[in-house]
């Protein structure tokens, strides 16, 4: 009985400790943009932010300060906000975080999220060469030239996982690219600008076409292009993807080590009051088999002292 008291002590303690130091870590939130990081010049812009169903704020934060802040409007989406920036300028364009709040407590920040503004400057042209049309394994290097001096260039191929590269120019570089397979097929275009987040006009697409071989006459890029015109129409229409909250995932390990410790410390309690109950019951069977004994031992005793 002892023993098994202090087990439920401990569990009780240890379910304490854990309420308490989940309470005071929170869950760097999910943050992400639709349609695209890089908005043109005067379009709107839909920034994400996900956390957890207990958060009860939101705020968003533009290169260290706060930009905006708003609460949950809807009980069954809770755990994910949206905040609208009605058109793209210089002062928006930037690097975002974002935060929420549970009673007193705001969690981490959100990984870094960087948009970019473009239409700011002129059109810069690309080529390719030797050709936009090349046999796998071969080398080709893109050109991209921008008449207004700028001092950073960015090429970037369409696609769901594809980054930007950059070059550092005043006013052409070149992106040196090889040896080529198929997987660098599909349509390119380049940028100039002078900072990380003011782009110019984008470049007319250039499409790579990189065949297997001297036999083979496919020319078909593997990759869905959907560069559209004109550029104000949204270039790479591509949406984020819904991300599975990390912070919801740690909130529901948490419950559900609580409730394997609820549920370890109500099988306790459903041994202890069995056997309560047992011992209660051997007792009784006890005495119930000491009453005639004793009953007959009073009779004997007093047929002796009658006599």
């Amino acid at each position: 009985m002892t023993s098994t008291l202090t087990a439920l002590l401990f569990l009780g303690l240890y379910l304490s400790q854990t309420t308490s130091t989940q309470k005071q870590i929170l869950s760097k939130p999910i943050i992400w943009v639709k349609p695209n990081f890089m908005i043109p010049k005067g379009m709107p812009v839909f920034i994400w932010c996900q956390g957890t169903p207990k958060a009860i704020e939101y705020q968003l934060h533009l290169e260290g300060h706060l930009y905006a802040q708003q609460s949950p409007k809807q009980l069954e989406r809770r755990n994910t906000v949206m905040f609208h920036i009605p058109k793209m300028t210089l002062l928006t364009a930037g690097q975002y975080r974002c935060f929420y709040r549970i009673k007193e407590l705001w969690s981490k920040p959100s990984d870094p999220l960087d948009l970019v503004v473009t239409g700011m400057y002129d059109t810069p042209t690309l080529s390719v060469h030797p050709g936009n049309k090349v046999i796998s394994g071969k080398n080709v290097t893109f050109s991209c030239r921008l008449d207004t001096a700028t001092n950073k260039f960015f090429l970037l191929k369409e696609g769901r996982s594809s980054q930007p590269q950059h070059r550092y120019g005043n006013i052409q570089v070149e992106f040196p690219i090889g040896p080529v397979t198929t997987a660098h097929r599909g349509t390119y275009r380049c940028f100039g600008s002078y900072n990380n987040h003011a782009w110019s006009f984008p470049s007319k697409p250039v499409k790579l076409l990189v065949t297997e071989g001297v036999g083979d006459t496919s020319l078909v890029p593997t990759e869905h292009t959907s560069f559209s015109e004109p550029w104000d129409t949204y270039l790479l229409a591509t949406e984020a993807e819904f991300q599975q909250d990390p912070a919801f995932w740690d909130h529901t390990a948490h419950n559900i080590l609580q409730i394997g410790l609820a549920f370890l410390v109500l099988v306790a309690l459903m041994c202890l009051l069995v056997d309560y109950w047992l011992c209660r019951k051997r007792i009784q069977e006890q005495a119930n088999r000491a009453s005639p004994q004793e009953c007959r031992r009073r009779f004997r005793t007093q047929r002796t002292l009658d006599k």
